[in-house]
């Protein structure tokens, strides 16, 4: 959910030049200079202009400890309406800082200037920052490291150093408003990617990309802890390392009960946190690093390649710790079917929070307001004198609860607090959908969608409990939604529909993980409690192209 006041603001991408560290009582102030700018970037053996942070690809990294304030003076160059979100962050009491254009603030436009302030409370870990507006964040995006407070251990072993944050992405040949623009005239769906990055580089498995190849260099008998960032528009990932495993020690910059897996699954918007071992000795080999969609749609509608980078061994016998020995072999890792829903069932259900006296696992074990909220894909009348690809000639959308949100020309937030709302939105957002059926069963024959600008508003410290489910009307997939301005509690998930009568008896309330952006399955449903503490607007958002929103008074 996200907050801000808004006045003809223009977001751009995070890319950013520490200028100076004010010491305060508690923590610290860090000033970033974000410029949106243009760059000329060449992958898959073509150049196009995209929209950068400081002219970087992905941009740059932000680094602040807990308790630090942080300032990004975000000023755009380029011809477009741009805003930042810094996703993950609680925002507390600063949600015009959040970043979602004409939901928390209006866009920055060309050539003005808005300066972002937060405090980052009570939180440690990675998070990741990315433009909010149109599809952007497709090249507009960098990461944020939240180290803990000076002097607080990790509540796990020390690794030795930390390696460069790994970030998932996509890469369009073409233009991506372009493609983005034409689907939504169309009612068709978008074009997929041509290809996964890791850190921006499509690597060997892609044509004319072997030395756009990102590659970690490690030492034998080490622990590094690796920061994983998804980054991509559209698709879940697995990622695995070769001849290595990983242990899994914290997901959206909160900690967990520390488990050890070889292959891992994370969902767009998600982030997670792993302590990777390296060989007791130098191994004489090298080791492919492999991410590739997990998807329960049919293989053409979206990009079902795998990025590739690799994972280098310094050998202490050479001289040079730079050059990438060919001649050595290298290991492949086994990924999972693109389609294996059981995998991912299984590696989300071991995440536990930690649920200690430093680190406690605070759900809410009373609720005062529950939700049922279905998610997935509609249509809309194709309009006169236009051609559709949307089912039977038709448009597709996104809907929740079956209102597929129309966004606002004045922002959420601002209409808010001047009071000034009628004609901006509607307070009605159902609580529930209003016609009932088998959600993941036989489609209705009705599958047009409705389209509104409507809230849902809570009282101040209300505890929620939210069951998203998926539906089946223009097939079953998995959603990842994200939750603006709160952490939530991941209390239950299942598949097939939810059964409000027997399915809440095997909610956890004890260790459930933590996080801001969960998937909901494909063909199933999942179960979040939280607690709405931090006033303003927020918005519950499906990263595919639906936002809906949620007001805390």
């Amino acid at each position: 959910m996200a907050m801000a006041i808004s006045s003809g603001l223009h977001c751009s991408l995070l890319m950013a030049t520490l200028t100076l560290l004010v010491v305060q009582a508690q923590g610290i102030t860090r000033h970033y200079d974000f410029n949106i700018q243009m760059a000329n970037v060449t992958r898959l053996c073509g150049t196009k202009s995209i929209v950068t942070v400081n002219g970087q690809f992905p941009g740059p990294e932000l680094t602040a400890r807990e308790g630090d304030r942080v300032h990004v003076r975000v000023t755009n160059h380029v011809a477009h309406n741009m805003s930042i979100h810094w996703h993950g962050i609680r925002q507390m009491r600063t949600g015009w800082a959040d970043g979602p254009a004409y939901v928390t603030q209006c866009p920055i436009q060309k050539g003005q200037t808005y300066v972002y302030k937060f405090t980052i409370t009570a939180q440690r870990g990675t998070l990741w920052w990315h433009a909010h507006i149109s599809w952007f964040r497709s090249t507009v995006y960098g990461a944020i490291v939240i180290l803990p407070k000076l002097g607080v251990p990790y509540p796990f072993p020390a690794p030795h150093k930390e390696l460069t944050p790994v970030i998932f992405g996509e890469w369009w040949l073409s233009d991506t408003e372009a493609i983005v623009n034409t689907a939504l005239k169309v009612g068709g769906a978008p074009n997929i990617s041509d290809a996964f990055t890791i850190n921006g580089l499509p690597g060997p498995l892609y044509n004319c990309s072997a030395k756009d190849t990102f590659k970690l260099k490690v030492e034998p008998g080490k622990t590094y802890l690796l920061r994983l960032i998804n980054a991509a528009l559209n698709d879940e990932l697995f990622f695995s390392v070769a001849n290595h495993t990983l242990t899994v020690v914290e997901v959206d910059a909160v900690y967990v009960k520390p488990f050890t897996v070889r292959t891992l699954v994370i969902s767009p918007g998600q982030t997670t946190n792993v302590l990777l071992a390296t060989k007791p000795a130098y191994p004489g080999a090298n080791f492919y690093m492999f991410a590739r969609p997990y998807s329960t749609i049919r293989p053409g509608t979206f990009d079902n390649s795998t990025v590739a980078g690799i994972l280098e061994y310094r050998n202490p016998g050479s001289l040079s710790s730079s050059s990438f020995d060919k001649a050595l072999p290298i290991f492949k890792p086994m990924l999972p079917y693109f389609n294996d829903t059981n995998f991912v069932t299984n590696f989300t259900t071991k995440l536990r929070s930690l649920a200690t006296k430093q680190y406690p696992a605070a759900v809410p074990q009373a609720v005062d307001r529950r939700f049922f909220f279905t998610i997935g894909l509609g249509t809309l009348p194709c309009p006169k004198n236009m051609t559709c690809q949307g089912p039977n000639g038709t448009q597709f959308a996104a809907a929740v609860n079956n209102v597929s949100l129309v966004l606002p020309t004045t922002a959420l937030l601002q209409s808010h607090f001047t009071g000034l709302t009628s004609g901006v939105y509607a307070a009605n957002f159902p609580a529930m959908p209003l016609s009932p059926f088998n959600y993941t069963g036989t489609p209705p024959n009705n599958t047009h969608v409705a389209t509104g600008t409507k809230l849902l508003a809570l009282s101040f410290n209300t505890s929620v409990e939210l069951v998203m489910q998926d539906t089946s009307i223009l097939g079953i997939e998995s959603h990842p939604l994200h939750l603006h301005g709160f952490n939530f509690f991941v209390v239950g998930q299942g598949f097939g529909n939810y059964d409000a009568v027997n399915d809440p008896a095997k909610f956890n309330l004890v260790d459930p993980v933590e996080r801001n952006t969960v998937g909901v399955p494909a063909g199933g449903w999942v179960a979040i409690r939280f607690l709405a503490d931090n006033p303003g607007n927020r918005i519950l958002r499906n990263p595919y192209v639906t936002h809906n929103a949620v007001r805390t008074n």
